[in-house]
């Protein structure tokens, strides 16, 4: 079954539970989403309590993709420029499927709405995001349309001794 997207979905704690339980499975399968594992629900919410403030104060708009069950099975934080020269793209952060979803096509589709909410914006003509190298991420976004603008070598130190490039992808909507 499919996933169902809604953008800017009302926050509850059900939406912020299922959030940071998502948050929590995806880094904890392996996923390069801000942490790497192991984490917990306690370690996770911080973060997501940051880009809360940063909805409630008008700068970041959530994704979120839905089961059949209602759970929240996918996520993107969409991020707008306050640098009067660059707000015409905003970056995609924080983009998570469920690991038990993954290879199904539902992070094509996550991307696909991302970019289509991206396009619902006035003024937004392209996206923006960063992957940490070698986990295949980069791979993945283009094929998703997105094209490598830059990369700084052994940027990310996930440990001792295993620093990863940060890759810079963007998305041209027009």
């Amino acid at each position: 079954m499919s996933l169902t997207f809604q953008l800017d979905p009302r926050m509850d704690p059900e939406l912020r539970d299922g959030v940071v339980a998502l948050w929590t499975d995806v880094t904890n399968a392996g996923g390069a989403v801000g942490f790497v594992p192991p984490v917990t629900a306690d370690d996770v919410r911080p973060e997501l309590i940051k880009h809360l403030a940063s909805i409630a104060e008008g700068r970041t708009r959530l994704l979120v993709g839905r089961d059949a069950d209602g759970r929240v099975a996918a996520t993107a934080f969409l991020m707008f420029n306050t640098h009067r020269l660059m707000r015409h793209w905003l970056w995609l952060y924080t983009v998570m499927v469920r690991p038990s979803r993954q290879g199904r096509g539902d992070g094509r589709r996550l991307m696909a709405a991302a970019a289509d909410a991206a396009r619902s914006i006035d003024g937004i003509e392209a996206i923006r995001l960063t992957c940490r190298g070698g986990t295949g991420a980069d791979r993945f976004y283009a094929s998703c349309g997105y094209k490598e603008m830059g990369r700084v070598p052994d940027a990310i130190r996930v440990a001792p001794g295993d620093d990863r490039d940060d890759i810079t992808m963007f998305l041209p909507l027009t």
